[in-house]
């Protein structure tokens, strides 16, 4: 038998009528004929299905069942096969939130790396910051002035939905007697009756004292005993109304302030800015861990667009203000408008055009808390001539809060994004991610300046010594391993150009094509 050929002898599936054919091994093979020749059923229906079908049935019994057996393919027999992959033609996929990255699965191993030997930094002094020690804590609240009266408060829910009826039974079994839900302070066995479909936050008090020196040992266990309760998080009640004792039932948010310290990471000339714990769900711009608050990991967002919101050849009375066009010369809105000119200094019957940049600015974002009073008259029931105080929101914030709103329906939501365009987010810069996330680095780089370079760079820096030390090798090691066989592979089918950052709908069908053939081979 001559292995350099697949060979096919009485191929009979749908439309093929007893063909023999031999096929040279190792080589680029490509069949072409007209539409309905059986191209498709010889390649994908014939040599694909029998190959694979044979690589599953030399898998174990538990393999094939989550692997399903094809059927054999009307054929006499094939000889010369190998395990076989087939590559779907797809298009591109039009998810603004996937990159070359994400479609590789570059970037969840990536997630992974920096979140096992990454190097975390405070994200306003870009200091590199390390965890609190039980000592580091003591010291700082030591540092408080004396006679200070404290409560020490252990987090055991944080913003979370549920009624908690488990609390007191189970926390009075522990001996503390004091809660705080809320930030109203309750014993125990008054524990209140919560609603389960808002967020709740619950402390325990572990320990009330006035800030003494010779405190110092109690205070020290009593910290180790919060932090353990805590999870690595306390808090510190601090009575700032000289009044108040420690545990009155009038300690509430007014006479106190709350002083958050952690075990987790933190800065020492910025110990209020907390770190978050580094999990790969951090680095994730899909999550709502890591991603930026304001874009919500998009990296840009819709915005109005000043120049699209104008006609500046019209005045105001004529519909120069676009999304408001169609708003009646005695409506509401119209009036309080025209109360704003009077009051600035310029007038709704000039072409907009001819209005000064300050006189614009304000008709778009508004005149903040200025009053301005509005007679009603006519009829309806509020025309009483009674004169009511009024704001002027500005055109801007007007739109932007009904396309925010959750009740806004569809086609409204429409008609405010005509004079909307998409703006690279103000917040994060497009990098997607929070600052928090953005200060942990790797030869320093962060996540996002390493999906910035292109496959060949990031072979490139994946090769030097990424300064890891012994015990952070054995972890990195093998994550690198994969990162470096998936990128490789980007670069075999020729896209050592691409970003890795790149968004995937901004490929061509050639570069989705070979990105999906590196895919299935990594």
């Amino acid at each position: 038998m001559n292995d350099n050929y697949i060979k096919v002898r009485g191929a009979r599936q749908n439309n093929l009528a007893d063909l023999n054919v031999d096929i040279p091994r190792d080589k680029l093979v490509i069949i072409t004929g007209l539409s309905g020749s059986g191209k498709s059923s010889l390649a994908f229906d014939t040599i694909y299905a029998e190959g694979q079908r044979r690589y599953v049935e030399s898998l174990s019994s538990y393999a094939r069942m989550f692997l399903g057996v094809m059927d054999k393919p009307e054929v006499d027999s094939i000889t010369g096969l190998s395990p076989a992959i087939s590559i779907d033609q797809k298009s591109t996929s039009r998810n603004p939130r996937s990159t070359v990255a994400t479609v590789t699965e570059v970037y969840d191993y990536l997630r992974l790396l920096f979140a096992r030997v990454g190097v975390p930094h405070c994200p306003i002094c870009h200091k590199e910051v390390s965890r609190r020690s039980v000592e580091d804590i003591v010291n700082e609240v030591m540092k408080l002035p004396f006679g200070a009266k404290l409560m020490l408060l252990a987090p055991v829910v944080s913003a979370k939905k549920g009624e908690f009826l488990h609390i007191p039974e189970q926390y009075t079994a522990k001996g503390y007697s004091r809660v705080r839900v809320d930030g109203i302070i309750y014993a125990l066995d008054e524990f209140p009756e919560l609603n389960k479909n808002e967020r709740h936050d619950i402390e325990i008090v572990v320990d009330r004292f006035v800030l003494n020196p010779e405190l110092r040992s109690r205070i020290t266990s009593s910290i180790e005993q919060a932090l353990e309760m805590g999870q690595g998080i306390i808090q510190l009640l601090r009575v700032v109304d000289n009044s108040t004792a420690v545990g009155e039932s009038r300690i509430s948010a007014e006479n106190t302030e709350v002083l958050t310290y952690s075990q987790r990471y933190a800065c020492p000339d910025h110990p209020d800015e907390l770190i978050p714990e580094l999990t790969p769900r951090l680095f994730s711009f899909n999550a709502p861990e890591g991603a930026c608050p304001v874009c919500t990991g998009l990296g840009s967002r819709m915005e109005i667009d000043p120049g699209l919101v104008f006609n500046k050849n019209l005045t105001i009375a004529e519909g120069g203000i676009r999304p408001f066009n169609r708003v009646q010369q005695d409506s509401w809105w119209m009036k309080r408008l025209m109360q704003v000119a009077q009051k600035h200094g310029f007038s709704v019957h000039v072409p907009i055009g001819e209005l000064t940049e300050e006189q614009r600015q304000l008709i778009m974002y508004g005149t903040g808390d200025e009053k301005y009073e509005m007679r009603i008259s006519g009829s309806g029931r509020f025309a009483d001539g009674t004169v009511y105080e009024t704001t002027y929101e500005g055109v801007i914030p007007t739109l932007e809060r009904r396309y925010n709103d959750p009740k806004i329906s569809e086609f409204m939501k429409k008609d405010i994004e005509r004079f909307m365009r998409v703006h690279e987010c103000q917040e994060c810069h497009g990098a997607r991610l929070k600052p928090a996330v953005l200060a942990v680095t790797i030869h320093d780089l962060n996540i996002v300046d390493m999906c910035n370079l292109d496959v060949d760079a990031t072979l490139e820096v994946l090769s030097q010594d990424l300064g890891f030390s012994e015990a952070e090798n054995l972890i990195a090691a093998p994550i690198l391993k994969e990162i470096r066989e998936r990128v490789k592979f980007m670069q075999d089918v020729g896209l050592g150009y691409l970003e890795l950052g790149r968004a995937a709908n901004t490929l061509s069908g050639g570069e989705a094509q070979r990105i999906r053939l590196a895919t299935q081979l990594g």
